[in-house]
């Protein structure tokens, strides 16, 4: 059987004002895009510029995945804040750790 993989991630805007939760199966690709739409109204991260990454958590199964992302959504900042504490303690910027996997 494959393996494959699946990313429930955050990323933030440049000032760590706003959070945004996704999934992916691609994260380098899915942060380009992200970067790529800043400035954009018309998507969540766009408008508030939410390109840096901040956590991400991996998974094999897609339905685990989604199920995890719709789960951090529900969350309160706080909480979310805690979750990426666990792994980012100063919440730095993980995109170039990413982009040389």
């Amino acid at each position: 059987m494959q393996s494959h993989n699946y990313f429930v991630y955050i990323t933030t805007n440049p000032r760590k004002t706003t959070l945004y939760v996704g999934v992916t199966n691609d994260l380098p690709r899915r942060l380009q895009e992200h970067f790529m739409n800043c400035g954009n109204p018309s998507t969540f991260a766009g408008k508030y510029y939410c390109y840096n990454l901040i956590y991400f958590e991996r998974h094999t199964r897609i339905e685990h995945a989604i199920e995890r992302e719709k789960e951090i959504k529900k969350w309160s900042r706080k909480k979310k804040e805690v979750l990426i504490k666990t792994t980012n303690r100063f919440w730095e910027f993980l995109n170039l750790q990413i982009q040389d996997e």
